[in-house]
C-alpha cells in the first residue's frame, strides 16, 4: 500500500510549519519556528521587566507634579524639566550644591577604582608568578571576604578606622590610639569620619574582587614571553612593566570600570561612615531626598535626582558593554 505524497504535504503541514528556520542563518543550530516564538515572548517579557520602572522614573521625572501619581504612567502626559533645574541648583534643604556632591562621589570612585587597581595588580601578579611561603593561605585569606557581604564587614572597619583621631592637646597634637592626652583636647580630624577613611574602607572592600579578576587574566599570559625577556637580560620589574602590564591593559581598564562603577552608587558604608553634609555623595543625598511619609516626598525630583545619578554609569556601561564582557571572561580559558 502506497500513501500519496501530496497528501502527506498536506498532513504534515502544521508540523512543517512550526518546524520551520525563519533565521536564514547558515551555521550554527537551526531552531524551529515554535522555539523561536517562544524565545521571542520570553525576551520580550524579559524586556518588559527591565524597562518598567526605568520607563516610570523618566515619566515621573518629566512630571510637573510633585506628589506620586495615583495611576501608573509609562508615558509622560505633560512634560517638564522643572525638577532636574530644581536638583541642580539645589537637590536639598541641606546647604550643598549638586557639584560639591558629584566631585565627592567622583573624587571617591576614581581613588577606589585606581588604588585598588594598583595594588591588585602587583598582588595578582605575585601569586602565580613567584614562590613564596604561605603563598596558597594568603590566597585563601584574600578571596574569602567575595564569600562575606560588604555590610557585614564594615562593622569592623568602622570601629577601626573610629580608633584613629587627632586632637588638641594643649599646644602639642595627640593622635590616638598612638599617644593619649591627659587633659581635655579638640577634635580635629576623625578617620572614619571623612572620605579618606570612606576610601580606604571601599579599597579594602574592592581589592578580593580586583586581585581575582587579574589573576585568571595573567594566568594567560604565556610564561615563556617572560622567560624569553629574561634570557635577554630583562630583570623583573622590566619584564613586568615591559611585557606584563603592556599586555594586561584590556583587563586593567575593566578591571578599574567594575571597580569605579561599583562605588560610583555605594551607599551602605558612606552612609555608616559620615555625618557632615559636606562629605555626602550623590547616594547619600538621593536618600536624604525621602522624607518621613511619603506624601512629603517631592517624587518628580527623586526621579529626576535617580536618572542624573543613574547616567554616566548607564552610558558608559552602554558603550562598553562588549569590553567589559570579553574582559571578564578572558581569563576563563588558559592558554
Amino acid at each position: 500500500m502506497t500513501t500519496n505524497p501530496r497528501s502527506k504535504k498536506k498532513q504534515n503541514f502544521l508540523v512543517r510549519f512550526f518546524t520551520m528556520n525563519t533565521s536564514r542563518e547558515v551555521g550554527g543550530r537551526k531552531l524551529p519556528l515554535w522555539r523561536q516564538i517562544l524565545l521571542q515572548l520570553l525576551a520580550l517579557g524579559i524586556a518588559f521587566e527591565v524597562m518598567f520602572p526605568i520607563m516610570y522614573i523618566l515619566t515621573l521625572s518629566v512630571s510637573p507634579k510633585t506628589e506620586r501619581p495615583s495611576t501608573l504612567q509609562l508615558f509622560p502626559t505633560h512634560f517638564s524639566l522643572t525638577a532636574y533645574q530644581q536638583v541642580l541648583n539645589r537637590p536639598t534643604a541641606n546647604p550643598v550644591s549638586f557639584a560639591v556632591l558629584l566631585r565627592n562621589s567622583f573624587l571617591l570612585s576614581f581613588s577606589v577604582g585606581f588604588i585598588a587597581l594598583l595594588i591588585a595588580v602587583l598582588a595578582a601578579y605575585a601569586f602565580p608568578r613567584f614562590k613564596f611561603k604561605l603563598r596558597q593561605v594568603l590566597m585563601i585569606l584574600i578571596f574569602i571576604p567575595l564569600l562575606m557581604p560588604g555590610v557585614g564587614l564594615a562593622t569592623p572597619l568602622f570601629l577601626l578606622l573610629n580608633s584613629f583621631r587627632v586632637y588638641t592637646c594643649g599646644a602639642s597634637i595627640t593622635i590616638t590610639p598612638f599617644t593619649t592626652c591627659t587633659s581635655s583636647g579638640t577634635l580635629l580630624f576623625n578617620l572614619r569620619d571623612s572620605l579618606f577613611g570612606v576610601g580606604i574602607a571601599m579599597t579594602a572592600g574592592a581589592l578580593p574582587f580586583a586581585v581575582w579578576i587579574l589573576k585568571g587574566y595573567i594566568d594567560t599570559i604565556p610564561l615563556e614571553l617572560e622567560e624569553a625577556a629574561k634570557i635577554d637580560g630583562a630583570d623583573s620589574n622590566q619584564v613586568f612593566t615591559k611585557i606584563v602590564l603592556p599586555l594586561a591593559i584590556p583587563q586593567l581598564a575593566v578591571t578599574f570600570f567594575l571597580s569605579f562603577m561599583g562605588y560610583w552608587q555605594e551607599f551602605a558604608v558612606p552612609w555608616l561612615f559620615l555625618t557632615k553634609p559636606g562629605d555626602y555623595t550623590l547616594s547619600m543625598t538621593l536618600y536624604n531626598m525621602v522624607g518621613q511619609y511619603a506624601s512629603s516626598i517631592p517624587w518628580n525630583r527623586f526621579a529626576a535626582m535617580s536618572v542624573i545619578v543613574a547616567s554616566p554609569i548607564a552610558i558608559i556601561y552602554i558603550i562598553l558593554q562588549k569590553q567589559i564582557v570579553s574582559g571578564l571572561t578572558a581569563g576563563g580559558i588558559k592558554g
